[in-house]
């Protein structure tokens, strides 16, 4: 009975360090859940419909892929997107990482063969830049699991808002 009262011991003793190791560890990782970057759900192939309005007040449909490829922490992100619609057609890529909320990159539109800088602010869901280059656009992307809204402002340009709702792997 000692021996079987010593085991019971020593496991007691065992398990508590162990449970303390546990629950330190679940902490840490959603600690580091919680420091996600803003990109981390967005990695691979988007697509969708959306609406593009012109400076005349004309509205189009458009249909729009994109592909994003981002880095293992969610701070880095490469985007491909082209969209077109029965007048317009644009295909823009971008380059962009996440330090403390803040986002900043490049962008460059191969159809008009333009580029600029991007500035904003990232949250993991949540994206909000301005682009800035011959014309300036303001971009709000949000994202909650398979489903993506985005919404462009340009006023002033010939297309001056797109709003754009794509789904992950369609």
């Amino acid at each position: 009975m000692s021996t079987i009262s010593g085991f019971v011991s020593s496991v007691r003793a065992l398990a508590r360090p162990l449970t303390l190791a546990a629950g330190a560890f679940a902490l840490l990782t959603s600690a580091a859940a919680a420091q996600a970057g803003p990109f981390t759900n967005l990695n691979g192939s988007w697509s969708g419909p959306g609406v593009l309005t012109l400076a005349d007040g004309g509205k189009e449909r458009i249909r729009c892929r994109a592909n994003y490829n981002v880095d293992r922490n969610g701070d880095s992100l490469n985007l491909a997107l082209r969209c077109a619609s029965d007048s317009y057609k644009f295909e823009l890529q971008s380059s962009v990482s996440h330090a403390n909320g803040s986002v900043s990159g490049f962008w460059n539109e191969k159809t008009y063969g333009v580029g600029g800088t991007i500035t904003g602010k990232g949250a993991p869901g949540r994206i909000n830049v301005r682009a800035e280059g011959p014309f300036s656009a303001l971009l709000a992307m949000s994202t909650r699991a398979d489903r993506q809204s985005i919404s462009i402002s340009s006023p002033g340009s010939p297309l001056s808002e797109v709003a754009i709702s794509m789904s992950r792997g369609r």
